[in-house]
């Protein structure tokens, strides 16, 4: 059911635009200003319907507050050059009021049709241990993500995957290739910030027998085992520079040659790369081949960490969480209110993969059937420190069970700042409390000026 949000300051037309919408099958929210759409978050509608003229700013505002969500412009006839106007600053397309019902019906469905058509399907991806999973996200950096492969898996070019560690990029390889021509052929896996320097050479290129010391036996090495195939090379900002030498031949020439061995060897192997540094940076300082950073970056992807994703992060916390509860055979465990704060709100450094290591936590640790803030063990970003400060502590299992479906009243973090400061100006210095708040002075200064809190004085040392 397609999400749509009608914003009208006079009431009847709301009403009457959404009751048509609502009776042909679409969830509407209703808004009278600019200021109460953004407060309703307009970028988790699939369209926006705004009004040409509102109180106080324009419905235009909303064509970039609301992107890449959809806006649809109402205009009076005497206004259609103010409609022109705002198409050329974004608006999908105007209707014009008083409009024909069957008319508007025809443009809402064209336009969810069209934005439906753009949205990149998530691909599905088979899993190291063979389990098929689809790839979780809808924010518009995983859109570019899902777009990005789907253009790029057919095309058989080497690719380099961007992005912190634990934000999938392994999962990211897996659809590629899954996705491309090579789909038959085996994916090797190698992460080369697990080898050790001495032995990664032999590990990718293979050797021949007395090559070395140890080397008993001539070993096939994982470029030429993903001969047809592709090759994933993770944290390739690890690999020593003789390793990238012959790497770029590979590259190059499609030739390997093994340690100990005067022959060459042909394979056609498909590269993707993965990192989480800055090879261009690794470059300019002599840690990283130039050249062969040419030549892998011919199509780059870059993955968004997980504090950028918003929107994703507790679709992506039920999805793991029933894993989790499946694994550990507790069915039924939920996410307690503040618990589901806490992970909206932590930073999450170690971006997916320490968000699933926290759920787990919670699956073990927790004792009802809700889990809870302290179940998860996570460093507590500030404004869930300043949460905790006046929110009261969990209730015991068996009252949580009566009480879990009362409302709880969210207190705004302007009340967090208030609190926090009239706490604690007494012994701390604007430059702590700036600190601990993760702002600068500043932003402290123009935020008691706003709220009206005064800066205590402090008592005036006496002269001797």
């Amino acid at each position: 059911m397609s999400r749509i949000l009608i914003v009208e300051d006079e009431a009847i037309i709301r009403t009457a635009l959404r009751r048509l919408l609502e009776r042909h099958g679409y969830e509407v929210s209703e808004a009278g200003c600019v200021d109460e759409a953004l407060a309703l978050e307009p970028r988790g509608f699939d369209l926006v319907i705004s009004d040409l003229r509102l109180p106080g700013e324009p419905g235009t505002d909303l064509i970039e507050q609301a992107a890449p969500v959809p806006v649809l412009i109402m205009t009076s006839y005497a206004s259609m050059r103010s409609a022109v106007e705002s198409l050329k600053q974004g608006a999908v397309d105007y209707v014009a009021k008083p409009f024909d019902h069957d008319e508007l019906l025809e443009t809402v469905a064209r336009v969810l049709h069209q934005q439906s058509a753009h949205r990149a399907p998530p691909p599905d991806v088979t899993d190291a241990g063979g389990s098929r999973q689809q790839m979780i996200g809808e924010c518009p950096a995983m859109q570019a993500v899902y777009t990005r492969i789907r253009k790029t898996a057919p095309a058989d070019v080497t690719v380099l995957i961007q992005g912190e560690s634990g934000t999938g990029k392994e999962l990211v390889a897996r659809a590629i290739h899954q996705q491309s021509q090579r789909i038959h052929a085996p994916l090797i896996c190698v992460n080369c910030a697990a080898i050790p320097e001495t032995l990664i050479e032999s590990e990718l290129f293979g050797h021949e027998k007395g090559a070395f010391t140890g080397a008993s036996a001539a070993r096939t090495g994982l470029v030429e085992a993903a001969d047809g195939g592709t090759l994933f090379l993770d944290e390739i900002g690890e690999l020593p520079l003789d390793a990238q030498a012959r790497l770029l031949r590979v590259l190059q020439e499609g030739e390997i040659r093994r340690i100990g061995s005067v022959e060459t060897r042909h394979v056609d192997v498909r590269l993707i790369a993965a990192t989480h540094r800055d090879l261009r940076a690794l470059s300019k300082t002599g840690e990283f081949r130039l050249d062969l950073y040419y030549r892998l970056n011919v199509m780059q992807i870059d993955l968004p960490p997980l504090r950028e994703r918003e929107d994703d992060i507790l679709l992506i916390a039920e999805v793991l969480l029933e894993k989790a509860c499946r694994r550990h055979r507790r069915d039924g465990l939920r996410l307690s209110r503040a618990a589901r704060r806490e992970i909206r709100d932590y930073p999450w450094p170690g971006n997916v993969r320490e968000l699933e290591n926290a759920l787990e936590r919670g699956v073990i640790l927790a004792e009802g059937h809700l889990i809870h803030p302290d179940d998860l063990g996570l460093n507590p970003s500030p404004v869930t420190q300043l949460r905790s400060v006046i929110e009261p502590r969990p209730m015991p299992a068996d009252q949580a069970r009566d009480e879990e479906g009362d409302d709880e009243e969210d207190l705004s973090l302007e009340d967090y700042f208030q609190h926090f400061v009239l706490e604690h100006q007494d012994h701390m210095s604007e430059t702590e409390l700036a600190q601990k708040l993760g702002i600068s002075r500043k932003c402290l200064w123009e935020r008691r000026q706003r709220l009206g809190i005064p800066r205590k004085k402090q008592a005036r040392r006496s002269n001797a």
